[in-house]
């Protein structure tokens, strides 16, 4: 494992929405425009680079006082589409969550209470003036959430050994299409829970984006968790797949047996958190 893959990237994981310009009301769609044809091509890597400066100060800040101007482009059929970063408004989330990844103590450590109450503060009044308001971007820390894999093929799975990096991506689409679908089979063939509640989460977060989006699923710094013969070998979006196709098959068993080697390689993943 690269000695500064801790400190450069975080083992977390993202799925993404790339939205057509259409989309967007002016005047962010003329931003946007001008942001594409300037051929900015920021990377997860320096979006990180800013957010970790944003902890060097005494005391720490905790989410940036300003919203991010920047965004991922992408190219679907000749039409340009962008993830904005929503520094900011990802950061209040994240903020919103830390209380339940961390102890108490550790966490007044990294972020002192008075700080944490104001940010809480500030994204308060914030909502109240932007009610409508979503990220573009979902992280996941440590593994990847099982629902997200259901949005995938595995013919959509892109690796790169030499990067490395692990993504798919797929039509908007196509992402509703599998979801419902599996939904559907979860809800016939066994009891709700927390996959189904997954599920439609996710699928509520994905209505709020254009039918013409991009869906992008990428492993980020989840890559320097697992060993090079893992990633390359990693098939979770087949998995995944397998396991829907056998409940509506009825083979239990082989659902079984598909869930169990997802749940295996991403509990290992889970391990290492605690690893020194």
């Amino acid at each position: 494992m690269p000695a500064l893959s801790s400190v450069l990237v975080p083992y977390a994981a993202y799925l993404r929405i790339y939205e057509p310009l259409a989309a967007f009301p002016e005047p962010e769609r003329g931003h946007w425009a001008r942001y594409a044809r300037a051929g900015r091509a920021p990377t997860a890597q320096d979006e990180l680079r800013r957010s970790l400066a944003d902890l060097l100060p005494t005391p720490p800040v905790a989410v940036p006082v300003h919203e991010s101007a920047d965004a991922f482009v992408a190219e679907v059929d000749g039409v340009v589409c962008v993830c904005p970063w929503r520094t900011r408004l990802r950061g209040w989330l994240a903020l919103e969550e830390l209380p339940g990844r961390l102890p108490a103590p550790l966490l007044d450590v990294v972020l002192p209470p008075v700080v944490r109450g104001q940010a809480a503060a500030d994204f308060e009044q914030w909502r109240e003036r932007n009610p409508d308001a979503r990220p573009w971007i979902r992280t996941s820390v440590w593994g990847v959430p099982v629902g997200w894999f259901v949005l995938f093929t595995d013919e959509e799975r892109a690796y790169e050994e030499a990067v490395p990096a692990l993504r798919y991506r797929t039509p908007m689409v196509e992402a509703r299409r599998r979801l419902a679908r599996a939904l559907r089979t979860l809800r016939e063939t066994i009891d709700e829970g927390p996959l189904t509640e997954s599920l439609v989460d996710v699928g509520r977060w994905l209505e709020e984006f254009h039918p013409r989006s991009l869906v992008e699923l990428d492993y980020g710094g989840l890559v320097h968790a697992l060993p090079g013969d893992q990633l390359a070998g990693d098939r979770s979006a087949a998995d995944a797949a397998e396991g829907l196709a056998a409940l509506r098959a009825g083979d239990g068993d082989a659902a079984v047996a598909a869930y169990g080697r997802l749940m295996e390689r991403w509990r290992a993943v889970r391990d290492r958190q605690f690893a020194n």
